[in-house]
């Protein structure tokens, strides 16, 4: 029996941002290093990947950046994987996703915030969003989940959702998980600089061409100190 595998051959990783929220800890560990039962979340994103059948990892560093340097060195994550530094000044995630972009020859590209708990249970939603994307021949697609999912009860929903697309009009009951899929065509008029890829969603959420799937799984987000302290526990 054949293994199932993503269609996507890369994936990007957004590691770059300042983790103020999980100030003192991230003074001296950027976010995706910290730990839960001795495995960092960035690690918990990887051993993801690896079973989507991904071949090739992109991680865009800024603060701390020596630390990822350090810590690819040490641990052998058995996957290829590049650094791309954002350079002298932070990107935000549009650049960060953009500058990414450019050192592949690749079109479509799976792309992930190491802010969330992933785990390998995301794998056959992932597979269907991803089935979604190219049987329609989308260009994006984002993976949200239901407010009531989230272990933190303090976050707010920012979209709606209706037969896969996303809007923000209506209740807002969903919240995007920090994974998405996108053509590099999305940024076809963008240049590498500071920028969100919330301008991006805005836009095309006023074109009606901002598409989502509905994740069913528990959502675990290191939001703040105190999430983080609690998923500890678990």
């Amino acid at each position: 029996m054949s293994v199932k595998t993503a269609k996507i051959k890369t994936a990007l990783i957004l590691c770059a941002g300042l983790g103020k929220r999980l100030n003192p800890l991230t003074l001296t560990t950027p976010k995706p290093l910290l730990e839960l039962k001795n495995v960092t979340i960035l690690e918990k994103n990887i051993n993801l990947i690896k079973k989507l059948g991904i071949k090739k990892i992109f991680i865009n560093t800024f603060y701390l950046k020596e630390h990822f340097l350090n810590y690819l060195k040490i641990k052998n994550l058995e996957i290829d994987i590049h650094i791309v530094e954002d350079g002298k000044n932070i990107l935000d995630t549009g650049g960060g996703i953009l500058n990414m972009i450019n050192y592949s020859n690749d079109n479509d590209f799976i792309i992930f915030n190491p802010d969330t708990v992933w785990s390998n249970d995301y794998q056959n939603e992932i597979f269907e969003m991803e089935k979604i994307y190219f049987s329609n021949k989308l260009k994006n697609i984002m993976l949200l989940v239901n407010k009531k999912l989230s272990f933190d009860d303090n976050l707010k929903g920012d979209f709606n959702l209706i037969n896969n697309l996303v809007s923000k009009s209506g209740s807002k009951d969903f919240i995007y998980t920090g994974c998405q899929i996108l053509n590099r065509n999305i940024f076809k008029y963008q240049k590498i600089k500071k920028f969100s890829i919330l301008n991006l969603w805005n836009k095309l959420i006023d074109q009606n061409k901002l598409h989502g799937f509905e994740s069913k799984k528990n959502f675990y987000h290191l939001t703040n100190l105190k999430t983080f302290n609690k998923l500890k526990d678990l």
